[in-house]
């Protein structure tokens, strides 16, 4: 049986098309058409809300993804798509995916539309993802709130590992030049708990963590860990619910691209830059003088080429 990756893979495959076929009805109505009708437990009408609710993103996720969002587990999910008449969760993910998408385009669009071209349908994904981000980011107190204190902490710990490494390093990366102790973590197990354990012996007060999917067991491990060693924790993850988001103190969500066969980070890239602006804004004075100093030593040293 091939594995969820490589459904994607597959699913995501750039293949030509014919011609366009008859539009569909408004993609509202499409989805009241696949999800009404039907007698549901509350369960299930709660994951039905959800995808009504995150038409756009729901119809990409994975299940084990849709279940964390709802709250409820796998087998309810795959209970509820049976209970609408599919083989499982993904024929009905399948059936939703082109009506999300052609909610983002703003016109109805057929699934031989779509995988005309994939790589456009993965770029309106995000482009979703990025809204909802702007939305989020109407209230600007939240971000600013956390990044006082991110900026106070000294020092200040980035933990991401497997795929969120590279969020925590370009998030590290910059972070240093306003920050004057910025420590990264990429390695679990003890590696982590040791690099946690000496942040907060040094003074450390927050350790800023990367999440995204799919979620590691050792992530969950570190966060525990650095509540056990007294550290605070702010997490930037797709989730807003289960048991990395119960561990922060903090949380900040920003969905991840899950269109094409490997997962793509608009929305959590400009969040995490976001947050780099909130600490910056939190003492401009350090922030001028650290990021002149920097511009110096680049320019004596020729690191970059000429404008």
């Amino acid at each position: 049986m091939p594995s969820g990756q490589q459904e994607r893979a597959q699913a995501a495959a750039i293949t030509p098309g014919g011609p366009p076929e008859e539009q569909q009805p408004a993609p509202a109505e499409r989805v009241l058409a696949l999800l009404g009708g039907h007698r549901l437990s509350p369960g299930q009408r709660r994951i039905a809300q959800y995808i009504i609710d995150h038409l756009t993103e729901a119809a990409f996720l994975s299940i084990t993804d849709l279940a964390e969002r709802v709250g409820v587990s796998q087998p309810s999910v795959t209970r509820f798509a049976t209970s609408l008449g599919y083989s499982g969760y993904p024929a009905l993910r399948e059936a939703l995916q082109p009506i999300a998408l052609s909610a983002v385009a703003g016109s109805p669009e057929t699934r031989a539309e779509i995988r005309r071209n994939e790589l456009q349908a993965a770029v309106d994904a995000e482009i979703q993802n990025l809204e909802n981000l702007r939305r989020v980011l109407a209230d600007t107190d939240r971000v600013l709130g956390i990044g006082r204190e991110l900026a106070l902490s000294m020092p200040l710990t980035v933990l991401g590992l497997r795929i969120s490494v590279s969020l925590a390093e370009y998030f590290a990366y910059a972070a240093r030049r306003i920050h004057p102790d910025v420590r990264l973590v990429t390695r679990g197990g003890s590696v982590a708990y040791d690099a946690l354990l000496q942040s907060r012996e040094a003074g450390g007060t927050w350790v800023l963590a990367f999440a995204m999917p799919r979620h590691a067991n050792e992530t969950l491990a570190a966060l525990r860990a650095a509540r056990r060693t007294g550290l605070r924790v702010a997490l930037i993850t797709d989730l807003t619910l289960g048991p990395l988001v119960d561990e922060a103190d903090v949380t900040l969500t920003a969905g991840t691209g899950s269109r094409l066969v490997f997962d793509s980070y608009a929305a959590p890239g400009v969040l995490s830059a976001a947050v780099l602006q909130a600490m910056a804004d939190a003492d401009p004075e350090r922030t001028q003088v650290r990021l002149e100093g920097y511009e110096q030593v680049a320019d004596q040293h020729d690191f970059f080429l000429e404008d």
